[in-house]
C-alpha cells in the first residue's frame, strides 16, 4: 500500500509492505483501495506518524512489545480500508470457519485445547476468531464444550449398553475435562441429569433415567452451518 499525507503544501508519501496472508487473517477481509479524504483520517494520520517515528529507532534491539505494535499497524490499516458492507457472509470467512470447525473436531479431546490454541492453529487473531463465532450466534468455547459433552454422552451410553465399569472420571478426562466436578456440572446443564444417571443400566433404582440416545443430539449445539453463497 502507498499512503500520502498532506502537510500544508508539502506531501509526504510512504510505502508499507505487509504480509498479505497474515493481514487478511487478522482483519477478516482483504484491503482494496481506500478513499482519499481532504485532510486525511485519524487512522491515516496515526499510521503515518507511527511509520515516520519508527525510523528514529536507529536499529534498536527487538522488544517484547513488537508483536503488539504489528497488530496495531494491522488495525490502523483495517480502519483505513474497512469495507462498507459487512464481511460475515463472505466466501473467505465461510471457508475459514469451516476449517476452524475441523481444527476443533480434531483436537477438542486435549484438556489444554481452547480458543487461544484454535486461533493459533488457524493463523488468525483471537479477536477475529471470536468475531466469526459471534456472527453465527455462538462462541468457540461453546463449540468445544459441546463436542466434549457429546463424546462423553456417547461413551456413557456405551458403558451402559456393555455393562462395563469404566470410571466416570476416566471418561471425563478422555473427553477433554481435567476436573470431574467441572465435567459433572457441565453435563447436568446440558442433559438435565448427572453423568452417573446417563450410564445407569435398565431397571436401576435410580430415579434419574436416560430419556434420549445421545447420538440423536450429537450435532444439536455445535452443528453451525455457514451461510449459503
Amino acid at each position: 500500500m502507498t499512503y500520502s499525507a498532506e502537510n500544508g503544501e508539502q506531501w509526504n508519501t510512504v510505502s508499507l509492505s505487509l504480509p498479505r496472508q497474515s493481514l487478511v487473517s487478522h482483519l477478516g477481509f482483504e484491503p482494496r483501495g481506500g478513499l482519499y479524504r481532504s485532510g486525511g483520517t485519524q487512522a491515516g494520520r496515526l499510521l503515518f506518524d507511527l511509520i515516520r517515528s519508527s525510523g528514529d529507532g536507529g536499529g534498536s534491539a527487538p522488544s517484547p512489545a513488537d508483536p503488539y505494535m504489528q497488530l496495531a499497524v494491522y488495525d490502523l490499516v483495517g480502519a483505513l480500508f474497512a469495507p462498507i458492507e459487512p464481511s460475515s457472509g463472505s466466501r473467505h470467512a465461510d471457508k475459514l470457519f469451516a476449517r476452524i470447525r475441523r481444527i476443533i473436531k480434531d483436537s477438542y479431546g486435549d484438556p489444554d485445547f481452547g480458543p487461544h490454541e484454535v486461533a493459533a492453529e488457524a493463523g488468525i487473531s483471537l479477536r477475529y476468531l471470536q468475531k466469526l463465532f459471534t456472527e453465527r450466534g455462538s462462541t468457540c468455547s461453546e463449540l468445544i464444550y459441546s463436542l466434549r459433552l457429546d463424546q462423553a454422552a456417547s461413551l456413557l451410553y456405551r458403558r451402559r449398553s456393555l455393562g462395563t465399569r469404566q470410571p466416570l472420571s476416566e471418561i471425563a478426562y478422555v473427553c477433554g475435562f481435567r476436573d470431574y466436578t467441572h465435567f459433572a456440572r457441565k453435563f447436568r446443564q446440558r442433559f438435565g441429569h448427572p453423568p452417573g444417571a446417563h450410564s445407569e443400566s435398565p431397571g436401576s433404582s435410580n430415579d434419574e433415567t436416560v430419556r434420549t440416545n445421545p447420538s440423536e443430539s450429537a450435532s444439536r449445539a455445535h452443528d453451525f452451518q455457514a451461510p449459503t453463497t
